[in-house]
Formats: structure tokens, C-alpha cells, sequence
């Protein structure tokens, strides 16, 4: 089964192609969409929407998961990350792809064993897991694949 994962935000969402067979996770692919800072909000939209159009036509993902919004004291940017959630949730749908969200929590404990684990812990397990060479970069992308690995442990339960 093919999982994809997803990191959202308007800036920089980090993507992950995990496939799941029974115990064992292979790492297809995983990278960044970036949108350029100088666009409007409803281009970098549209780019998001593009981009994971195409990733999704590449991959055929059967399976989708994506972070829930953690809400911080940023409203701005709690908002911006819920409209590029929006439609990517709704790009992937489209496509007949059933979507699982998990909260930063989940995903941490999936991960790293504790709810309560920082970035550089779970960049760190993601690398060990998935035996990497190098630890993925921007954080966006180690979160992507901590999140297709949250997704894919559930699935075994």
C-alpha cells in the first residue's frame, strides 16, 4: 500500500511517498512544495493544488494522511496553514484517495515513543527508520515522513 504524507503549510508543505508492506516501510520519494514569497495567497494556493496533482498522478497513492492543525498564538498563520489543508484535502479527495488525519501528537508518539518529543527527536527517528543517510530537510519533509509512518503504523493495528 502506498501512503502519502503530508506536511502542510503555504510556504513550504512537505510530501512523503511511504510504502507499507506489513511490517516493512520503503521510502519512495519525499521532497518540499515551495511557494514563492512574493505571490498572493491564492496563488501559492493554486501552486500547492498543482503540485499535489501531480504527485498524486505520479504516485497513485492509496492512502493519504495529513497533520492536524496545531494551534499556537499565531492566528495568521494558523488560518494560512487551515486554507492550504483545505485544499489539499480537497485535491486529494478528488482523486478517490481516503485521507487519515493525526494530530502533532499522535504523530510524535508513532515516531519517537512520546507525545512530547521535539523536531530534532523526530528528524532524528525519521532518519533511523528509514534508514537514511541524511536527516531530510526542510523540517517539512522529516515531518511528511513521520507522518506517512504514523499512518502506516496504524493500519497495523
Amino acid at each position: 500500500m502506498r501512503i502519502l504524507g503530508i506536511d502542510p503549510g503555504t510556504a513550504t508543505t512537505g510530501f512523503a511517498i511511504l510504502e507499507n508492506k506489513g511490517k516493512c516501510f520503503k521510502l519512495l520519494d519525499y521532497g518540499y512544495i515551495h511557494t514563492h514569497k512574493g505571490f498572493r495567497n491564492h496563488e501559492r494556493l493554486n501552486q500547492i493544488a498543482k503540485d499535489i496533482d501531480e504527485i498524486v498522478k505520479k504516485w497513485e497513492p492509496d492512502k493519504a494522511s495529513i497533520e492536524k492543525i496545531f494551534f499556537n498564538k499565531n492566528i495568521k498563520t494558523a488560518i494560512s496553514v487551515a486554507e492550504a489543508r483545505g485544499v489539499i484535502m480537497q485535491h486529494i479527495s478528488s482523486k478517490g484517495v481516503e485521507i487519515s488525519e493525526f494530530s502533532p501528537s499522535q504523530i510524535k508518539m508513532a515516531v519517537c515513543g512520546t507525545g512530547r518529543a521535539d523536531k530534532k527527536s523526530v528528524q532524528k527517528m525519521v532518519k533511523l527508520i528509514m534508514n537514511l543517510q541524511e536527516t531530510p530537510k526542510p523540517d517539512d519533509t522529516a515531518d511528511a515522513i513521520a507522518i506517512a509512518i504514523c499512518c502506516a503504523n496504524t493500519m497495523q493495528i
